[in-house]
């Protein structure tokens, strides 16, 4: 049974979503208010939070940010009538499983949410723009949500997230080959790391540290697919 947060000032909307949700076996709570949604987060685990942007109060960004820093292994949905503002730029770099345009249709916001994964934030460091943006489309159909980083300096937006692995990308701009890989270490010293490269032959020695393998480039998207869900599987397993 999972668990979901629902959190929109259209109560309508929330209640009748809430009802298809239970009708499929899981639990789901609905309220109106960030700040409640927040009071909630602190003492319940939920999987999903499902939150509408433009709200009285709290808007669905900053709920999201506030509620990450409570539980961050909670996916997070956003809808929203208003995608191209700038708090929800603020929110996408702190990892989220999608951003869905109103009206959304219930079929396909039902299933998205069906297959959201707690705890399964993908850090994926990349500046192919078109291999990023098809990696988390695929990602999100496994229900992985996705932070991206596209430069070496991006990778430092990524301090305040908690990723269950890395998709690293070995030549960015900004530093020399291996240079946010470096940082992605210091960072997070004990986190599975998966190297996307088209120059194996080029990987700093510190690359093939523990939990660091590789994927050269072109590489099959479905194996690769295939060995985070296994990690998911045995991350999951460990946590208490």
């Amino acid at each position: 049974m999972r668990k979901y947060l629902l959190l929109d000032d259209n109560e309508a909307f929330a209640e009748n979503l809430a009802e298809i949700l239970r009708d499929g076996g899981d639990e789901a709570t609905v309220v109106t208010e960030g700040a409640r949604a927040l009071e909630l987060a602190r003492s319940q685990v939920f999987d999903v939070l499902l939150t509408d942007m433009k709200m009285p109060g709290m808007s669905g960004a900053a709920a999201v940010h506030r509620i990450r820093q409570v539980d961050p292994g909670l996916a997070a949905v956003i809808i929203t009538a208003y995608p191209g503002e700038d708090d929800l730029e603020t929110a996408r770099r702190e990892g989220l499983l999608a951003v869905l345009p109103k009206p959304v249709p219930i079929p396909t916001l039902v299933s998205l949410l069906s297959e959201a994964r707690r705890d399964g934030l993908v850090a994926l460091v990349e500046d192919d723009m078109a291999l990023s943006d098809n990696l988390t489309e695929v990602l999100r159909t496994r229900g992985f949500s996705c932070v991206t980083a596209r430069s070496v300096l991006d990778t430092e937006q990524l301090a305040s997230v908690r990723p269950f692995v890395a998709l690293v990308d070995l030549r960015l701009p900004g530093g020399p080959d291996g240079e946010a890989l470096r940082r992605l270490r210091e960072r997070f010293p004990d986190l599975p790391v998966f190297v996307m490269t088209a120059y194996p032959e080029a990987l700093p020695s510190m690359a093939m540290a523990e939990h660091t393998d590789v994927f050269p480039k072109p590489f099959d998207t479905a194996g690769l697919l295939d060995v985070l869900e296994r990690v998911h599987a045995t991350r999951r397993q460990r946590t208490p």
